[in-house]
């Protein structure tokens, strides 16, 4: 890989859960000197984005000193400016010296939309969160799957959604290894903000206008077509349901897999295993522990493999269960991708495109 030494100066646009939780595993993992955060714009005033900052009810207190100056947030004593836009024009990403704008308010999923950035002076684009379509991203990327795709061209990526991230080092190892004939998916995903405490007119899904923390609730997914995209020889072979459920963080995703040959539980609890601890060391972690969900919170795995509850139904059908911290794995995701597609840049400066 080539690349300057010189820091690369990130802009955070959207600085919601994902967004705070990406600055915070940045800074928990040393980074900060090597990816400066330059820039934060997000509509919430500058109080409220200090205390939620330093406070936060799932991860705990920021690990460091956190304070609101008048126009910028202050981070152990470094200024990150911070701007209030709506739009991607309102901000000029060019004179701010930005090489990479981190996209999180989800705000942006089709070409047209995300190329704003482009045209108000971004440089390139990481959107945390899939796009529409694979024709409006130059790629997307999960990471310890297939980022050796990426070549430093690229001014659009996607790293996918948290579920694909965990999910797909899965259906590859097993598909490559054994064969996959048909997968079945269903999420058990901690609640979002796309859903009200109590009872009110906040989507147009009706479902998501029920009370987030009372009720188990399906919602529509595009988990099927994200594993498809990344994973082609599953084309046609995958369905996926997703239901929330009434915690605020760490998700889990119930496997039925059904292979091409006989298979034991046995067998497939060893190879994940070894997975976890070779091909996969970081991104996926196996454990036969009696875990509660809780356990996962602020854990930086994109997946941990639940070995206990793998059961063998007949001889080719298996059926797992993966635990994910569903913001903190992914937060962390999206730092890999930009460290490995940063390195592919001829240099760091924000002219370099």
């Amino acid at each position: 890989m080539t690349g300057s030494c010189r820091p690369l100066r990130l802009a955070i646009n959207g600085y919601g859960r994902i967004g705070r939780c990406f600055l915070r595993a940045l800074y928990e993992a040393g980074l900060a000197g090597e990816l400066q955060v330059a820039a934060i714009n997000e509509p919430a005033d500058l109080a409220s984005i200090a205390y939620l900052t330093r406070f936060d009810s799932t991860h705990g207190r920021f690990p460091g000193q956190v304070e609101a100056g008048e126009d910028h947030l202050l981070i152990d004593g470094r200024a990150i400016p911070v701007t209030h836009a709506s739009e991607p024009e309102a901000v000029d990403w060019d004179d701010l010296g930005i090489d990479l704008v981190v996209e999180c308010s989800g705000q942006y999923s089709d070409r047209p939309g995300i190329s704003r950035f482009l045209a108000a002076g971004a440089p390139r684009v990481l959107l945390s969160h899939p796009a529409n379509s694979a024709a409006d991203v130059d790629a997307t990327v999960v990471h310890g799957i297939n980022q050796e795709l990426l070549t430093g061209r690229e001014r659009i990526v996607s790293n996918a959604s948290c579920t694909t991230n965990a999910v797909v080092p899965i259906l590859d190892l097993l598909g490559r290894e054994l064969g996959l004939e048909q997968v079945l998916l269903t999420t058990l995903h901690s609640v979002m903000n796309d859903q009200p405490l109590i009872d009110g007119y906040h989507h147009t899904d009706l479902r998501r206008t029920r009370s987030a923390m009372q009720s188990i609730i399906p919602v529509s997914t595009g988990l099927a077509r994200g594993v498809e995209r990344l994973l082609p020889a599953l084309a046609g072979k995958v369905q996926a349901k997703a239901i929330r459920v009434p915690t605020t963080n760490v998700s889990a995703i119930d496997l039925v897999l059904q292979f091409g040959r006989e298979v034991s539980a046995r067998e497939i609890n060893r190879r994940l295993q070894a997975a976890a601890a070779d091909r996969f060391r970081g991104l996926l972690a196996y454990s036969e522990e009696t875990h509660a969900s809780i356990d996962f919170n602020h854990d930086a795995h994109s997946a941990i493999v639940d070995g206990s509850q793998t059961r063998s139904i007949g001889p080719r059908l298996i059926n797992l269960l993966v635990w994910f911290d569903n913001e903190w794995g992914f937060a962390n995701r999206m730092l890999d991708v930009t460290r490995y597609w940063r390195g592919l840049w001829p240099d760091t400066s924000h002219h370099s495109q």
